[in-house]
């Protein structure tokens, strides 16, 4: 536990050090995005106001997922990579198991972070009247921590298998799909009228993040149903974190 908290501690001061960075990484763009469909538009008559409550979750929901699974696969890459760092990680008396615990707990911590950046500035941005009850704040805090656990493990699932030459193309390539597709600017419930779409993007794991979002901030509009959320969080996140820590102990001993 001691090797554990050490390690923690190092990462963390690093993330502190180059928060400013990572933030405006993660946050520029859908600060921007906010700006524009959240704020400009509406005031525009372009768009109905009433979007930008559909929209808030989305935005969140984004900023805290893609920090998380940034802050774990990028390090990773660069670690197993170019600096061979991970090579003296590994020679703390500690599991291998127990480093890339480590990594998630920092991925976590970092989507936190994120999270509780983007959520005032996008509510104050948009204007967005919200009422929430004990309830709803449990579940934000739940469905924050299963989508930053989700994310996080995704990207230790990217960071053992990329290169570091093509970590630029595999980003680029899955991330666009992943967030057009994602339910982050629309509800997966209105998408009944085409099925199988509907049906398809439920392989999305981003999908239950922004629908658990939306559920926890705006459960008067139309989102998904809390066990199919919670379930797909659960599952995803699972499944996740099996296949990451077992390609990190394979990569780690290779």
């Amino acid at each position: 536990m001691t090797t554990l908290t050490a390690l923690l501690h190092r990462d963390l001061r690093v993330a502190r050090r180059d928060l400013k960075y990572s933030l405006l990484r993660v946050v520029l763009q859908p600060l921007l995005f906010t700006f524009i469909f959240g704020f400009v538009m509406p005031r525009l008559g372009i768009i109905q106001r009433g979007y930008t409550a559909m929209l808030l979750p989305g935005i969140l929901g984004l900023s805290m997922t893609l920090s998380s699974m940034q802050a774990v696969a990028l390090p990773l890459v660069i670690e197993f990579g170019w600096t061979k760092e991970i090579e003296d990680r590994l020679l703390a008396p500690i599991r291998i198991s127990g480093i890339a615990i480590e990594k998630l707990i920092v991925g976590i911590s970092q989507a936190i972070i994120a999270g509780l950046v983007v959520l005032p500035l996008s509510w104050l941005l948009m204007g967005v009247h919200l009422s929430l009850g004990w309830w709803d704040v449990g579940q934000l805090i739940l469905v924050a921590f299963l989508s930053s656990w989700l994310f996080a493990a995704f990207g230790m699932v990217v960071g053992t298998l990329v290169e570091p030459q093509q970590i630029g193309l595999v980003f680029n390539v899955l991330l666009a799909p992943m967030i057009f597709f994602g339910c982050a600017y629309y509800p997966w419930a209105t998408l009944q009228v085409v099925p199988w779409f509907q049906a398809v993007v439920l392989v999305n794991p981003l999908v239950y993040a922004n629908e658990g979002f939306r559920l926890a901030l705006t459960p008067q509009l139309p989102h998904m149903s809390p066990w199919l959320v919670y379930g797909g969080l659960l599952v995803f996140s699972l499944f996740f974190t099996w296949v990451g820590m077992r390609k990190f102990a394979r990569r780690a001993v290779d």
